[in-house]
């Protein structure tokens, strides 16, 4: 990799998100993480990530609305955003690309899918 890409995840489970983050940093990511949604909003707007990766179900806000929230902004529009969730059914994946998801990864993931969807957005928006 030419640019160290900086990737943000926004998961309220510490388990997924130590796993998730372990992986983006093995694999030469500059990882920042957010366990709550108003966390995680508050740190893509300041350090504008080249790719956040966002749970769908969380308390307070839920993924489908932050991405909303996010790429309904000018500024932070062109960031994608990968819905990595346990919710798989063929309706989540509309509401998903309705609310400008780049990418809907359903749980458990392949390590290697993940990275892959991942280095082909960031060569797409790069």
């Amino acid at each position: 990799m030419s640019k160290n890409f900086s990737i943000l995840v926004i998961d309220d489970n510490p388990t997924d998100l130590k796993l998730i983050s372990s992986l983006l940093a093995n694999n030469g990511y500059d990882v920042s993480s957010a366990q709550e949604a108003p966390a995680g909003i508050e740190l893509a707007m300041q350090m504008r990530p080249d790719l956040i990766i966002l749970d769908v179900m969380m308390p307070i806000i839920n993924g489908y609305n932050i991405c909303r929230l996010i790429k309904d902004q000018a500024e932070y529009s062109g960031i994608p955003i990968v819905l990595l969730t346990s919710r798989s059914n063929e309706e989540d994946h509309r509401i998903g690309r309705e609310a400008g998801a780049d990418a809907y990864i359903s749980k458990p993931f392949d390590s290697e899918g993940l990275l892959c969807t991942i280095k082909d957005l960031l060569n797409n928006y790069a």
